[in-house]
């Protein structure tokens, strides 16, 4: 399960403070996977970059009784002077809970399908590259619960197929915290939804309802 409690986050620059999330608060129950919606810049990726623990809020808590999984889709996270194989020797050693290194390596290698690249540097790789291979070492690993930043339109054609059906292989034995364009993948895979707006968050038991919000906010007047 995850509490997230009256969450506030803003990022500060030359021209403004705004607040991208405030009074965020919100319970996911342990079985049941979320979608999130919203317009560009609606604070999606904030909010999965702070349930994850890559950032952390202004304001509020996050209370986590599960393992969580980096936000895999942001392709970020990697040493860039190391290569691929290297970064998942490190995550390896740190998540393998049991798993021999080696095993974990050849999944990783052989699900981001990304050839010699596996051996070069991680700060040579195109975006792509990234996500892929954070996509595949994401999946080598039992987390309770998965965080996905449009991680299944990573890649071509096939590769987009392939990041589908794991998705699908995990529903039932793990939970799932979804951005997502294609409301198709959304529907199919989260039961309840979450609709970012004006840096709150609604939540929704169905995930038709939080798009069906969503839909309404960015009709013309």
């Amino acid at each position: 399960m995850i509490e997230v409690r009256n969450i506030y986050k803003r990022y500060r620059n030359h021209h403004s403070s705004r607040w991208v999330l405030r009074k965020v608060d919100f319970t996911v129950p342990r079985g049941v996977s979320v979608g999130l919606v919203g317009r560009n810049g609606a604070g999606k990726s904030t909010l999965l970059r702070l349930i994850g623990g890559m950032d952390f809020p202004d304001k509020g808590e996050i209370i986590r009784d599960c393992r969580i999984s980096w936000p895999i889709g942001l392709g970020g996270g990697f040493q860039g002077s190391m290569t691929g194989r290297q970064n998942a020797k490190f995550v390896a050693r740190i998540h393998g809970n049991g798993r021999s290194i080696d095993e974990i390596i050849r999944h990783v290698e052989d699900f981001a399908e990304i050839g010699g690249a596996f051996d070069e540097p991680v700060k040579t790789y195109s975006s792509g590259m990234r996500s892929r291979l954070a996509f595949g070492l994401s999946l080598a690993f039992n987390f309770d619960l998965y965080l996905s930043d449009e991680a299944t339109a990573v890649g071509d054609k096939a590769f987009k197929a392939k990041a589908e059906r794991a998705f699908k292989e995990r529903v039932g034995q793990a939970s799932l915290i979804m951005v997502s364009h294609s409301e198709g993948i959304l529907k199919e895979l989260c039961q309840a939804g979450i609709w970012l707006n004006e840096g709150e968050a609604v939540w929704f038991d169905s995930i038709h309802d939080a798009i069906n919000a969503y839909h309404q906010s960015i009709r013309p007047a």
